[in-house]
């Protein structure tokens, strides 16, 4: 808890983050935030970002509250520090100012190189008391913006990893079937992730088995994601639905040098995009890849799979949280497919820790939730 915050304004600073989560899926690749508009303790305006583009949480709020000449003097809490540069609309500083707040409270920095601090700085030199709030309420306001804190300071994605498993931690029968390891609930709930997040990505064994639409369905959608493939030698089909989508869905192929030019001109000329990995194994290929995901701006990805791939992210560092359904059923074959199958641990002691692990119930399945890292 910060010292220069009352009970009362970690409160409304919880509801600004609360606020925040509903421009989810709707806003990248700018930041969740919510902003709430106190005086004498009572709420007078409330406002989120809705979607990119649009105006965001703070400039909401003024309105909300009945715009500048309702707001002078008043306390502004914010879930993230105000902008003060100019993109898809005027700095928020300047609304602030202008709308005669006089003290600012916000729980989380902005790691971008165009903010990190400037925004506060600016109010300041308007006079106006801005404070810093740390604890809890900070680290939420940062656990909301994983995707937006990983690309400010890496330039990468950030990375979910989803699987679903038996009991006894295969992912696909000896035979590569693996319809349906997951109930319905847990499926539905995959849909949403991908809703939620830029882009999902696939190997190309699981592209050429399962034929994947990997669109997110039966929920509401503001944008489909970018659907990836990871395809080295360039082996995916004409005729899958991910190419034939392409024109409605974005696709981006990641290949490999020596990846089959004839094939990859068929498929860009169905408007998919190829981009070329490079590295001396397959994790340093997934790092290559994901530095150009994020130049063109994806800033989440969602891994469903394969085996191969999956362990290629993990060896790489590359998997910031997980998210694995255990299902209630046993495959047992010896040759069944683990969730992982990079080059892993030598010994245990070297084994990938989980922190932060959480654990609930989905229907018959459990889905456990480990955050691997924390931007």
């Amino acid at each position: 808890m910060s010292e220069d915050a009352s009970t009362r304004e970690l409160e409304l600073l919880a509801r600004a983050v609360e606020l925040a989560e509903q421009g989810r899926g709707r806003v990248s690749p700018n930041p969740l935030v919510g902003a709430v508009i106190t005086r004498d303790g009572e709420v007078i305006g409330e406002g989120w970002h809705h979607r990119y583009g649009d105006a965001h949480a703070e400039v909401e709020a003024i309105a909300s509250a009945g715009g500048p000449g309702a707001t002078v003097g008043a306390t502004m809490l914010v879930s993230l520090e105000p902008c003060c540069h100019e993109g898809k609309t005027p700095p928020c500083t300047d609304a602030i100012v202008e709308a005669g707040i006089s003290r600012v409270l916000f729980a989380s920095d902005d790691p971008s190189t165009k903010a990190s601090g400037r925004g506060p700085g600016n109010l300041r030199d308007e006079g106006i008391e801005v404070v810093s709030v740390t604890g809890e309420i900070r680290s939420r306001a940062k656990a909301i913006n994983q995707p937006f804190r990983k690309h400010a300071q890496t330039g990468r994605p950030w990375v979910l990893s989803k699987s679903a498993m038996s009991l006894d931690g295969k992912v696909a029968s000896a035979t590569g079937d693996s319809k349906w390891i997951s109930g319905e609930q847990s499926r539905k709930l995959v849909h949403r992730w991908r809703a939620e997040l830029d882009s999902v990505a696939v190997g190309i064994g699981t592209a050429l088995s399962d034929d994947p639409q990997l669109t997110a369905r039966d929920i509401e959608v503001e944008r489909q994601p970018r659907r990836i493939v990871f395809d080295s030698a360039g082996r995916l089909s004409v005729d899958s639905k991910l190419v034939n989508e392409a024109a409605v869905s974005p696709l981006t192929v990641v290949v490999g040098r020596g990846a089959d030019r004839g094939q990859l001109s068929a498929i860009e000329a169905h408007g998919a995009e190829v981009i070329v990995a490079t590295g001396e194994n397959e994790a340093a290929r997934v790092v290559s890849a994901l530095d150009q995901l994020g130049a063109l701006g994806v800033t989440s990805l969602l891994l469903e799979g394969g085996p191969r791939l999956a362990g290629a992210f993990l060896d790489a560092g590359e998997i910031d949280e997980l998210r694995v359904f255990i299902a209630p059923i046993l495959i047992g074959a010896r040759s069944a497919r683990d969730p992982f199958e990079g080059a892993g641990s030598d010994s245990v002691a070297e084994a990938v820790q989980l922190p932060n692990v959480e654990v609930e119930q989905i229907e018959r399945d459990i889905l456990v939730t480990s955050r691997l890292r924390e931007w």
